[in-house]
């Protein structure tokens, strides 16, 4: 069983998008700029597909893997009006 490295990369981000409908997306990426590109292409996500064009609303950055999705699912569990401010309280502590 191989050890977990302890100097584990920090170059995850969590994404907030707006959508055309005024909808919010949440989402993980290590290559924010592409994952916006991606998005606006309608080949990233299902749901933003039929929502485009979309804008950043904001992102946080430096941070794991495991603490950007564990991040993600909690914004995704916010009502849409806290998932902004949740976002940017986690940006301005990392």
């Amino acid at each position: 069983m191989a050890l977990k490295n302890k100097t584990e990369a920090k170059d995850w981000q969590v994404y907030l998008l707006t959508c055309s409908d005024g909808s919010l997306y949440c989402g993980v990426t290590k290559n924010l700029e592409n994952r916006l590109a991606l998005h606006n292409l309608g080949k990233a996500s299902k749901y933003t597909r039929s929502r485009r064009p979309v804008t950043l609303a904001g992102a946080t950055k430096g941070m794991t893997k495991a603490m950007a999705f564990r991040l993600e699912y909690r914004i995704k569990q916010l009502k849409p009006g806290e998932k902004l401010a949740a976002l940017d309280r986690e940006a301005s502590l990392g």
